[in-house]
Order: structure tokens, then C-alpha cells, then sequence
């Protein structure tokens, strides 16, 4: 196909242009938007409070949370970084400068 045969045809773009879909006139809802607005237009929703109802008893946790320093996670890191430290200098690692 010769190339000015190309230019009066519509080509497939090759990634999704989003401008192009925001500026659209006609925005279609989504299918559980669709299925939700014909459910609702035969038995509306009853209202809901804000916070829901106690489902009964928690469960309770097997174990606690452990409560840990901010400044473990600094020594790790230190400590890690120590040990890369040690182990080129053990060995012989030089840089090429």
C-alpha cells in the first residue's frame, strides 16, 4: 500500500491518547454503574449510617504487635552497610580512579 493511500485511511494509534477521551462529549457509565442504576430504579437503597454496626465479638490476635525502636532500623542499615565495607576491604577491592 503506497504511503498516500495510508494518509486517507484511519490508522490505529499506538498507545491510547487520554485527551482525546477526557474531551469526549458523551461519557458511558460503567457496567456496574449500569447494573446498580436499573437495581436501585426498582428497590432504592435504605439509608446507611456512617460507621456500621458491631459485627459481635472481635476475634482476638494471636499475638501482639511488637513495639520496636525507630533506631533498630537505623543500626540494620549501619550495620549492613559496615559489613559491605569490611568485606571489599577484605577482598581487595580498589577502585579504578
Amino acid at each position: 500500500m503506497a504511503e498516500s493511500e495510508r494518509d486517507g485511511q484511519e490508522r490505529e494509534p499506538e498507545e491510547f491518547d487520554f485527551r482525546w477521551a477526557a474531551g469526549a462529549a458523551h461519557k458511558e457509565p460503567s457496567a456496574r454503574a449500569r447494573m446498580l442504576a436499573a437495581r436501585w430504579k426498582e428497590n432504592p437503597p435504605g439509608p446507611v449510617p456512617f460507621r456500621g454496626e458491631p459485627r459481635g465479638r472481635r476475634r482476638r490476635r494471636l499475638r501482639l504487635p511488637v513495639r520496636r525502636s525507630p533506631w533498630g532500623s537505623v543500626a540494620v542499615v549501619i550495620g549492613g552497610l559496615v559489613t559491605v565495607i569490611l568485606l571489599l576491604g577484605y577482598f581487595g577491592f580498589r577502585a579504578p580512579f
